[in-house]
């Protein structure tokens, strides 16, 4: 591999790191916002829903403007203001405040998903860019696996907050380091807005952002309930929780890395073959929710959610790799925004969802909702790939 290839993605990686520590400290949180404020299991979710929400209205601004005036300049701002946002939700006195604070959080991480693919795909060569692509995924994986620690362990040491305070540290030592190392290629003022009314009528495109749906709402309501969860009803420590869902963000990694290796090795058209991956990845993970609802021992909850993290964390990497073979380079951008929004959307609708089941019925319905959910999005996915790409130059080439 050449210089110019680590350099990008070590950057590139190292800012998705970082990000996805700020970001992601809120979902660590959540027994710690359960006892501060005194919220039932729904009004968690509405606080996992504020920040997504942040995420969500910001997406397709931010996209937009990553295609206008390149990813540099965007990402250092973004990485400045998901700093101040940790800060901001660790210092919160009132929980109307914390959901303000959430969804400042949540705006700011709007840049990272568009700004980080864009510097992938303008700036890695055809051939490497779908490993790269899973490697660059990786941070947010590894982001969240390090704030789940950082959160939980060091409540029990010093307060509840500490790990935020770290992770708005970081953010600001990364955002300068960034500024000065990274160059990339696509910073300048020459390119157009993306063109959303063309990406709309992209049938195969379309398919797939209803699927990021579904797989949005599994993703997110995973993270955001998985502390929760391992702590009330599996009956262990919120030290052991954070644990449990760093092995899931972990083994989401490996599923990154993986997939993003097949996706550029295995023989077949790229939309075929990537589209593939994806659906296994959803159908496995639809039956590991199955698994998860049946858990009742500590070692047999980190068993299983490992492998869930593996099939449902680990499939965004392809998501966004099944994408690029379906739109031109320069609509990346705008198409990589519009995607986000859909996973995003799943995410603000199905946590509230997953904790009033839980409240109500219990967790194994909520669960099981995740499942049938994941398994609506893989039949999107068969449906997708068996329609032609309408695109002669896709931004993922042979």
């Amino acid at each position: 591999m050449d210089r110019s290839y680590r350099r990008t993605v070590s950057l590139v990686t190292l800012w998705q790191v970082s990000a996805s520590i700020c970001y992601y400290t809120v979902f660590a949180a959540t027994p710690f916002f359960r006892d501060e404020f005194g919220l039932s299991r729904l009004s968690v979710g509405f606080v996992v829903t504020a920040l997504t929400l942040g995420y969500a209205v910001w997406l397709l601004p931010v996209g937009a403007l990553i295609d206008r005036f390149g990813e540099r300049r965007t990402l250092v701002i973004g990485l400045v203001g998901l700093s101040a946002g940790a800060a901001m939700v660790a210092g919160a006195p009132t929980y109307a405040l914390l959901l303000a604070a959430a969804f400042f959080l949540g705006s700011m991480y709007a840049t990272a998903i568009p700004g980080t693919n864009k510097a992938v795909y303008d700036n890695i060569a055809a051939g490497r860019q779908n490993f790269a692509m899973g490697i660059k995924q990786v941070g947010v994986t590894a982001g969240s696996g390090i704030s789940s620690l950082l959160v939980t362990g060091l409540a029990g040491v010093l307060f509840w907050q500490a790990g935020f305070l770290i992770a708005t540290g970081v953010g600001l030592v990364v955002a300068v380091i960034f500024a000065v190392l990274y160059s990339g290629t696509s910073d300048g003022g020459t390119a157009e807005y993306p063109d959303f009314r063309a990406l709309s009528h992209n049938r195969p495109y379309r398919v797939l952002v209803a699927a990021g749906f579904f797989l949005g709402a599994a993703l997110f309501t995973t993270t955001g309930y998985t502390v929760l969860y391992v702590e009330e009803e599996i009956g262990t420590s919120v030290v052991f929780a954070g644990v449990v869902l760093a092995l899931v963000q972990l083994f989401g990694s490996f599923g990154r890395i993986l997939t993003g290796w097949l996706s550029d090795i295995l023989p077949g058209e790229p939309d075929t073959r990537i589209g593939a991956i994806l659906i296994v990845q959803a159908v496995v993970g639809a039956g590991m929710f199955v698994v998860v609802a049946a858990t009742d021992s500590p070692w047999s909850a980190v068993v299983a959610f490992s492998a869930l993290g593996f099939f449902v964390l680990g499939n965004t990497g392809v998501y966004y790799s099944y994408m690029a073979t379906l739109v031109t380079a320069d609509e990346m951008g705008g198409a990589t925004a519009a995607g986000q929004l859909a996973l995003v959307v799943g995410s603000v609708v199905a946590p509230p969802a997953f904790g009033y089941l839980a409240d109500t019925v219990g967790y194994r319905s909520s669960w099981w909702l995740l499942a049938v959910g994941t398994l609506v999005a893989a039949a999107l996915l068969v449906y997708a790939i068996r329609l032609e790409p309408p695109v002669d130059e896709p931004a993922m080439q042979e």
